[in-house]
């Protein structure tokens, strides 16, 4: 039996790196790059409540080797995990970029906010991105400013490469998987640390027709840095889930919004949904100017979603 990280997958196999010496990947020696094994998943796995667990790309696996030759084998454990997501589906993230651009495509607060929810029921660590600051310098600045004081932000351009330094210095050595709508260049961004990837891919603009990016990941896959950093390069994807954000949050929305833990102590009901209710801090908060209209309106709406989620399946 062998340990190794799943790296890719890709059409029903994964791709497993196999550890060395016990270290992970991203800890291997320098120039002896570890065997990757092309794997099925062998049997079924256990059940975490009413969901199947299934492999993914991140997961720290055990796998039987079955051709060392042709390096072949099945996986057969899933090790445990820090964490896993639905989209993108990946395990072990210890921090999500959550990527915007500036513009080509506009910047979406909404869709953002939902991103962060995501990384926070997980209980990853959470940066937000705006790339493209070269295309329109005032619309960075003023996505920018959603978010100082609630999240680390970083304004960079994949383009130019401003910004990325410091960004890298914010991530480097850790597992760090990206986020963010199509086309508003992940990719190209992962691209500027990756060599291997910068080597094989094309530019990273927005299809007019389409309004994808042209450089659109169609699976996942993990890129290993030099330092041991590891990146994801992940699907654009544009869904919230629900489901997700329910059952991690245990209920407790508004934990997963940052700036309204220092008032949530404070409501004169103990379960103040901070939308109607007299006497919520939070929306005093609000008022006051301490929490911003777009954050609270994302809440609100994630709110109704997870609501109805949950009074769906109830009645189901």
């Amino acid at each position: 039996m062998t340990e190794g990280l799943i790296v890719k997958a890709l059409s029903g196999f994964y791709y497993v790196e196999a550890f060395e010496d016990g270290k992970a990947a991203g800890n291997a020696r320098a120039g002896c790059a570890p065997t990757v094994y092309q794997c099925r998943a062998r049997g079924l796995f256990k059940k975490e409540g009413a969901t199947r667990v299934t492999p993914l790309v991140g997961d720290r696996v055990r796998f039987d080797v079955t051709d060392e030759k042709d390096a072949e084998g099945y996986v057969t454990e899933i090790l445990p995990r820090r964490n896993a997501f639905i989209r993108p589906p990946v395990a072990n993230v210890e921090v999500f970029l959550v990527t915007v651009a500036a513009k080509d495509p506009d910047p979406n607060p909404e869709l953002t906010d939902r991103f962060l929810v995501s990384a926070e029921a997980a209980d990853a660590e959470a940066v937000v991105v705006v790339n493209k600051d070269d295309l329109s310098p005032a619309a960075a600045r003023k996505m920018a400013q959603i978010y100082r004081g609630v999240y680390p932000v970083a304004v960079v351009s994949a383009q130019t490469r401003e910004g990325t330094d410091a960004l890298w210095e914010m991530i480097k050595g850790r597992t760090v998987a990206f986020a963010g709508a199509s086309g508003v260049g992940k990719t190209s961004l992962l691209a500027c640390w990756a060599e291997d990837l910068a080597a094989s891919m094309e530019t990273g603009e927005v299809s007019r027709k389409t309004g994808r990016g042209k450089h659109t990941t169609r699976h996942v896959e993990i890129f290993r840095c030099a330092d041991g950093t590891l990146l994801f390069d992940t699907p654009g994807f544009s869904a919230f889930e629900p489901a997700e954000a329910a059952n991690l949050a245990a209920g407790r929305m508004d934990m997963l919004f940052p700036e309204f833990l220092p008032y949530l102590g404070g409501c004169r009901f103990d379960n103040c949904s901070h939308t109607h209710e007299p006497g919520c801090a939070v929306r005093a908060a609000l008022e006051a100017g301490k929490i911003r209209q777009t954050r609270y309106g994302s809440y609100v709406k994630v709110l109704e979603e997870v609501e109805k989620w949950q009074n769906y399946h109830h009645q189901s």
